[in-house]
């Protein structure tokens, strides 16, 4: 059975790491790998192929930057013509981007099966890009690989029971990853922390970099905090980097290019909190023990927040410090087995057999 599977975030690499090795290693299924350059920048797409050892794609595309239609709809073009050029039995999606959707269309308009890793997932925030991506992409899959309890429910409340589709929580793959990477996690210089308690913070979700009063709030909290409470460490995404030079704003945190995800799990395992706006950063602190700060109205990781690992925060300097400073180094368990364990990436290849 072939299996095309469409990737081209950071997110989407690290996901696909375990699972195309599960697939690797299936003796009924073969890989087809399409990466549509939605990443472009070295660190954010091509870095991890090499680390991560995903296999090369067959297919590279070139469809990145642009608006969301534009984007979405260069995909759309280029992913048709591969998937009518291979012939796969199925195509294998993940997450939530416009690669994901875009992959989903393609395929639902050939015919196509399509399933879907992370299904699910809702923020309810429909002002959000990545909720269109994620419940269109829902409605055209046929498997629905769940990560928690939580997306299993949302489906079921949208009447995914009467539809033909299967639904079937599996956990997260992303655990599965954090697992497997983090005994070959690669050092990231010393002398960022010193080895004394900072702060790990990303800032790259549009509702933040593309709104001057929020990304000047966050700035401004990043500030005080690396002044006065613990020094603060930011991988900078390139969007961040220009919304906040355009804006005149000065970053006093210690700011480095993006990573690697091995050097990010280094800086996992060594930070004592994270604030971020990112989906899979928040679990990612989970996995490794440190409380998170969530720099947004609404998360798709409800259970995180519901047992206390996770916090919302608007963007307002005094509460951002605040809740900071209450909680560095505050340790988090993972008592309940939220995510799987690490069974994930098997779990679907076995399905994807039958």
């Amino acid at each position: 059975m072939k299996i095309l599977t469409v990737i081209g975030a950071r997110p989407q690499f690290i996901k696909a790491s375990v699972v195309s090795k599960a697939i690797s290693e299936s003796k009924v299924l073969s890989e087809v790998i399409v990466h549509t350059g939605q990443h472009f920048d070295q660190n954010m797409s091509e870095i991890f192929f090499d680390q991560l050892k995903i296999p090369r794609p067959n297919h590279q595309l070139s469809t990145g930057g642009g608006s969301h239609g534009a984007m979405t709809g260069r995909m759309l073009i280029e992913i048709e013509r591969i998937i009518l050029a291979e012939k796969p039995d199925r195509v294998l999606v993940y997450g939530d981007t416009n690669s994901t959707l875009a992959g989903a269309l393609a395929a639902a308009k050939l015919h196509t099966p399509v399933a879907h890793v992370e299904a699910g997932l809702r923020s309810f925030n429909m002002l959000m890009p990545e909720e269109i991506n994620r419940i269109l992409t829902d409605q055209l899959s046929d498997l629905l690989f769940c990560p928690t309890d939580a997306a299993v429910q949302n489906l079921e409340s949208e009447g995914f029971l009467n539809k033909r589709a299967q639904i079937h929580k599996v956990g997260d793959v992303m655990q599965d990853s954090a697992l497997f990477f983090s005994k070959i996690a690669k050092n990231v210089d010393a002398n960022l922390s010193d080895g004394k308690q900072f702060i790990l913070a990303t800032i790259h979700r549009a509702e933040n970099t593309d709104d001057a009063l929020r990304l000047t709030e966050i700035v401004l909290a990043l500030n005080e905090l690396h002044r006065k409470t613990a020094p603060v460490v930011i991988p900078l995404h390139p969007r961040t980097r220009a919304a906040i030079t355009k804006l005149g704003l000065s970053l006093e945190a210690t700011t480095i290019d993006p990573l690697g995800y091995l050097e990010m799990i280094n800086l996992l395992q060594r930070c004592s909190l994270v604030l971020t706006d990112s989906g899979g950063l928040q679990k990612e602190a989970f996995f490794f023990g440190k409380y998170c700060l969530t720099i947004r109205d609404q998360t798709e990781w409800v259970e995180l927040i519901e047992i206390g690992a996770n916090r919302l925060v608007p963007a307002d300097v005094e509460i951002i410090v605040s809740v900071a400073k209450e909680n560095l180094g505050r340790p988090v368990r993972d008592e309940q087995d939220l995510y799987g364990g690490g069974t994930a990436s098997q779990q679907i290849v076995e399905l994807l057999e039958r």
